[in-house]
């Protein structure tokens, strides 16, 4: 199955709102990122991040709660093809692969098996299977040994030993070919009597077919910040850093410092702000001189603190949250920033420290 995964590197697309992080595939046939509607949810536009396809904006332009599906539009790209499984019959020990990027991690793909092809939930039937899948995993492609998409990863069920569940592809071929057919204006699916809804055929968000609510992608209302979290993303806007395209989820943030990843969260219960800037990988050589030089640095830095977390060198800082305001965050920032980028470089030309691979 290595080759299989191995073409799909290049398609698995990272997708991330203020509200969740998750995983999408790009079907060429389409023009989409196909992803879960729970996924999007609530979002007109997305970040979607991937190997050929750098970090953007993305706008949602239909979504179907139904099969929680959602199509993102996709910018202009020579990925590969990847074909969806709809001629073969899906059986019972069939192997699968899923791919996608669960806790943020970058492509990652976990081999299972078929173990239940007529698994039902409120009347959709599930390819249901032992592939691991966690969270972050929602939207990725369920791959079979012929490279060809089989199903859609949905959902797990909690407390379960690699209990995974993925929409087959024939619902998702059904949607998209619903879709097109009225040349891709943004759309919903009604929950209720399943047609799909239009911009130009919405009655003030009800179904013209049942009166059912429904809310289309671009009637979403846009994102704003509070309390700290509005603090923090100020304090990164004037460090000139587009927030729109750093929010990772609720309270995590991802910014690119020169050579240095930094990832700043605020863990509200503590009131606690971390910045994590993640620095170079240790070499494999005269370590005991790296460790030296950064507990000499530690001694010297007042706010900053720099560690070893297996490989990974983190420089980081920690600010309460109720000392923290918009002046005092800007300069202690500023500050983790400028260092990043300096140990960053100290570290891998003076000790031969390896640097990370961007993205």
């Amino acid at each position: 199955m290595k080759e299989v995964i191995e073409k799909y590197r290049d398609v698995i697309i990272q997708i991330a709102t203020p509200y969740s992080t998750g995983t999408g595939f790009y079907l060429r046939d389409s023009g989409f990122i196909i992803t879960n509607e729970h996924v999007v949810r609530g979002n007109r536009e997305v970040v979607i991040d991937g190997t050929m396809m750098p970090r953007q904006l993305a706008r949602v332009v239909f979504t179907d709660p139904k099969f929680d599906l959602a199509f993102i539009e996709a910018p202009k790209s020579e990925l590969p093809e990847v074909p969806l499984g709809l001629s073969r019959t899906v059986k019972e020990g069939d192997n699968v692969v899923a791919i996608g990027h669960p806790f943020g991690l970058k492509f990652t793909a976990t081999q299972g098996i078929v173990s239940n092809t007529l698994h039902k939930e409120k009347g959709i039937r599930y390819i249901q299977h032992d592939a691991a899948l966690n969270p972050g995993n929602s939207g990725g492609p369920l791959v079979n040994e012929f490279s060809e998409v089989i199903g859609v990863n949905t959902f797990i069920i909690n407390q379960s030993d690699n209990l995974g569940f993925s929409l087959p592809a024939h619902y998702l071929n059904e949607s998209i070919r619903a879709f097109i057919e009225k040349n891709g204006a943004v759309a919903t699916r009604c929950i209720n009597c399943s047609n799909i809804v239009f911009e130009n055929s919405s009655e003030d968000g009800f179904c013209p077919h049942c009166g059912s609510g429904i809310e289309l992608p671009s009637e979403a209302e846009e994102y704003e910040a509070a309390g700290i979290a509005r603090t923090i993303e100020g304090i990164l806007e004037q460090c000139g850093h587009d927030i729109r395209l750093s929010r990772r989820g609720p309270n995590l943030w991802e910014v690119r410092e020169g050579s240095a990843n930094i990832f700043i969260s605020y863990y509200e219960p503590h009131g606690v702000i971390a910045g994590d800037a993640i620095l170079c990988d240790l070499p494999k050589e005269n370590i005991r001189e790296v460790y030296e030089y950064l507990l000499r640095q530690n001694h010297e830095m007042e706010t900053l603190s720099l560690s070893v977390r297996e490989q990974e060198v983190v420089l980081s800082l920690i600010i309460f949250d109720k000392y923290l305001n918009l002046e005092t965050g800007l300069k202690m920032f500023k500050y983790l920033f400028k260092k990043a980028d300096y140990y960053d470089n100290i570290l891998v030309e003076q000790f031969g420290a390896v640097w990370k691979e961007e993205g």
